[in-house]
């Protein structure tokens, strides 16, 4: 999981990317058309609710699923590429643009099903870009805490309620992720019980561990870094007697390789940070900081 600065960013402020040359900045003219029409189509879906009609409610929803479509291209130039969730850009398969908080139906831990925010169908603020091997187990599943709040139409707090889902665009959340040396995502250590909680449901419920390709390329990952970190060790002791060129060298090469794998354009950066900071280097954790 990687961490999506979120806020104020739209497809009229996001400019050109070198990775993306089918990417151009919307016009602001073109992005307030969009979220006039999301508007429009929130107001219908209100004026649906609020007669009882939820299944015509629920077809508008599914008669505009292009709308949130049309913003794709603009979610993948923000992530450079990658999955929000799983941090890869094809091992995760095709991207779906993914509500955070689900459409109709939103279900519990024990399979209780309650509405869903359907208000916030046409919100881009909850759209999430998700490879769909974790989007299609995920479905409408979003459990609360037992006892905290419940965001419903007519006392909308979305802010004050305690998912099990992590959310890419919270800092917060991103970082209760941590990974080991045979690939797999573990909670990150000294988590509270609940935060360890939400770590597991995650990645039960988007496939983080299930899906092998995923866990076979973080394994490659953490391995490759942890190949570099013991050449780095070799080449750093051999400077230690003094003057050696070659050496030295070898010490900018392999912490350049180990930085650019740590990047955020990198594929799975998250792994090999992880990987760095299980071994508690000073000089390679300030690579990181």
């Amino acid at each position: 999981m990687i961490f999506i600065d979120f806020e104020g960013k739209t497809p009229a402020n996001t400019p050109a990317h070198p990775d993306f040359p089918s990417w151009k900045p919307w016009t602001q003219e073109r992005w307030n058309q969009w979220l006039q029409t999301s508007q429009d189509y929130a107001e219908q879906l209100q004026s649906l609710h609020q007669q009882g009609k939820m299944a015509e409610r629920n077809q508008i929803i599914d008669d505009h699923a292009g709308h949130w479509g049309k913003l794709k291209l603009w979610l993948q130039v923000l992530s450079l590429g990658k999955c929000w969730f799983s941090e890869v850009r094809e091992l995760y398969s095709h991207y779906d643009v993914e509500h955070f908080r689900p459409k109709k139906e939103a279900r519990e831990l024990d399979g209780t099903v309650r509405d869903g925010y359907w208000w916030l169908t046409f919100d881009s603020t909850n759209f999430r870009l998700c490879g769909n091997v974790g989007n299609r187990k995920k479905g409408g599943w979003f459990p609360l805490k037992a006892g905290t709040n419940c965001s419903v139409f007519d006392n909308q707090c979305e802010e004050s309620e305690s998912p099990y889902l992590l959310d890419p665009t919270d800092l917060y959340d991103v970082n209760l992720i941590a990974f080991d040396e045979e690939g797999n995502a573990i909670p990150a250590p000294r988590d509270s019980e609940w935060e360890a909680q939400r770590v597991d449901e995650t990645i039960k419920r988007l496939k983080l561990n299930e899906h092998e390709p995923l866990t076979e390329e973080r394994k490659n990952i953490w391995q490759t870094v942890s190949r570099e970190i013991e050449q780095y060790l070799t080449a750093k002791l051999r400077c230690s007697g003094g003057n050696n060129p070659a050496a030295k060298e070898k010490v900018r090469y392999h912490l350049k390789t180990i930085r650019a794998m740590t990047r955020s354009r990198a594929e799975l950066s998250a792994v090999a940070k992880w990987c760095l900071i299980f071994r508690n280097d000073p000089q390679l954790l300030r690579l990181i900081a």
